[in-house]
């Protein structure tokens, strides 16, 4: 992976991620509710991070990025595409603010709203996609404000505390995310 670029919004900066961002994201990805509403099943250590950090830097399919508050420089979050397809115009996309005492504050949309811009205006996708927890109704309505849309439902496709739940695949369409964004095709 080549270094992405900083992106800069009015409230906070994605910035490319590096190593030493392992403090913030053990902390966000052990926590048990963190883990529930993304889909994850295992905390994350030092080694996890470590492993997944490396594996990022040597896959040219995912861009990574933490999300920082411009006011006061502090980390948040985090943001990415993950199964870029270059030769289909296609990515997914994921947004997660990671400290709880942000959480509805518009931190994730802004956030979210610059990564979009970076997919289809800087890197020319056609296509970006995502899979919540059916049972994260916080994040579908999130996703659905972007103006993500739902296509389909892998029925029963997570599994946590002894209950199943549906993952529900939404997406967004570069013409779907002009007209939103009121933006010129």
């Amino acid at each position: 992976m080549t270094t992405p670029p900083t992106l800069t919004s009015q409230r906070v900066t994605l910035k490319p991620l590096t190593e030493s961002d392992m403090p913030y994201f053990v902390k966000w990805y052990s926590d048990p509710e963190m883990l529930r509403l993304m889909g994850e099943v295992e905390p994350w250590t030092q080694e996890k991070y470590a492993q997944w950090h490396h594996n990022l830097c040597n896959d040219a399919n995912k861009v990574w990025f933490t999300i920082v508050v411009n006011e006061n420089q502090r980390v948040i979050g985090d943001a990415g595409l993950l199964r870029v397809f270059r030769p289909w115009q296609t990515t997914d996309m994921a947004v997660v603010i990671g400290e709880k005492d942000m959480w509805g504050q518009g931190y994730c949309t802004e956030a979210g709203r610059r990564l979009l811009q970076y997919a289809f205006d800087e890197l020319g996708f056609h296509r970006v996609a995502i899979y919540v927890t059916g049972f994260n109704t916080r994040a579908l309505r999130f996703w659905t404000g972007l103006g993500f849309q739902q296509e389909g439902v892998a029925r029963d496709g997570y599994y946590c505390d002894n209950v199943y739940s549906d993952f529900i695949m939404m997406s967004i369409l570069e013409d779907e995310y002009r007209q939103k964004y009121d933006l010129t095709l």
